[in-house]
């Protein structure tokens, strides 16, 4: 077996749009299936991708046996459903972040893909397998900037579309779980810890019941981070990472565009050396990665305990949000 044969569970705009797509052109990813609980919607979404089979439900998909793996860009409080389901049905799973709507239940996933050693599950962090991410992991870990000390992000985008998932709290929707995870991740990525301790201040939005805007700051062993996250203003995203010899500026960190080049600032003692990187699909990169972990039967990049851990900050956030103290993680 060369690829792996994909099948996707829903026709969310996340995985038509981008993952499905940049996945088509991978070296070791083909997309052989899509499901829906609507078969119109299904065959819709099929024809336009130029995607072989269509199901009407999701145990269609679960069931076909010409499917290796599964891509689940289902809502927030479906992800580990069905992934446990498609465990049990014999398929690989990789999964939207978050992983769930906490990290207890992140936590059954993990209880139920330990059941299954043989397949493989991941939380679909796209962001860590681009190239300007490698490289400034690699430049913080040598210490290119000096030892780490802080780090300030921002994420944010303006949406009021009450049919929204992303606006339904039920359902997972807010800005700390959409792209707030994104802040957290990364903190946790380049610090290489988890934070002792975590302050938020959340903002929710009086209709949705959702946070328009959540404020944090995570404390490590070793600094700091800062970030603000929100659902209704200015489209906007950066990552500034500062050592006690330097600093790296991300322009485009998390949405890095698939057609064409990105681009990072390093600045030290030397001066200021802008770092461009060649155009690349990170979901591309994502899905090979994954699926080659799959085919060599190694470890995926990112162990699915990481998505628990990034849970538990997250629910660390939301508490302080109510309490206004700093919430431990022990």
């Amino acid at each position: 077996m060369s690829k792996i044969r994909f099948g996707i569970l829903s026709t969310a705009k996340i995985g038509t749009a981008k993952v499905i797509p940049a996945m088509q052109q991978g070296e070791f990813t083909e997309v052989t299936a899509i499901s829906s609980r609507n078969l119109e919607k299904a065959q819709a979404a099929a024809s336009e991708l130029g995607i072989q089979n269509a199901f009407g439900s999701y145990e269609e998909l679960l069931a076909d046996p010409e499917i290796d793996a599964v891509y689940n860009p289902l809502p927030n409080d479906m992800h580990v459903e069905w992934s446990i389901k498609a465990l049990e049905a014999g398929k690989h799973v990789l999964c939207e972040k978050p992983i769930g709507l906490s990290a207890a239940e992140g936590q059954k996933l993990v209880a139920a893909a330990a059941q299954h050693p043989e397949l493989k599950v991941m939380e679909a962090f796209m962001y860590r397998h681009h190239p300007q991410w490698q490289k400034t992991k690699e430049l913080v870990d040598s210490e290119a900037i000096g030892p780490l000390r802080t780090i300030q992000s921002h994420f944010a985008y303006f949406n009021r579309n009450a049919d929204d998932i992303r606006n339904k709290v039920e359902a997972g929707g807010g800005a700390l779980m959409d792209i707030g995870c994104y802040n957290i991740s990364l903190s946790r990525f380049l610090f290489g810890a988890e934070p002792q301790r975590v302050f938020g201040r959340v903002e929710r939005d009086p209709d949705f019941g959702t946070d328009k805007m959540t404020s944090g700051m995570l404390e490590f062993s070793g600094g700091t981070s800062t970030f603000t996250c929100s659902t209704q203003m200015f489209l906007s995203q950066r990552v500034i990472v500062f050592g006690t010899e330097g600093r790296i500026e991300i322009e485009i960190p998390f949405n890095a565009p698939p057609d064409r080049p990105t681009k990072m600032w390093l600045t030290n003692a030397d001066g200021t050396e802008e770092i461009i990187f060649d155009i690349c699909d990170q979901y591309t990169i994502q899905g090979d990665l994954f699926a080659q972990a799959i085919l060599n039967d190694t470890d995926v990049p990112t162990p699915l305990i990481d998505a628990v851990q990034n849970m538990k900050v997250i629910e660390a956030i939301f508490a302080s949000g109510e309490s206004q103290q700093w919430e431990s993680l022990g």
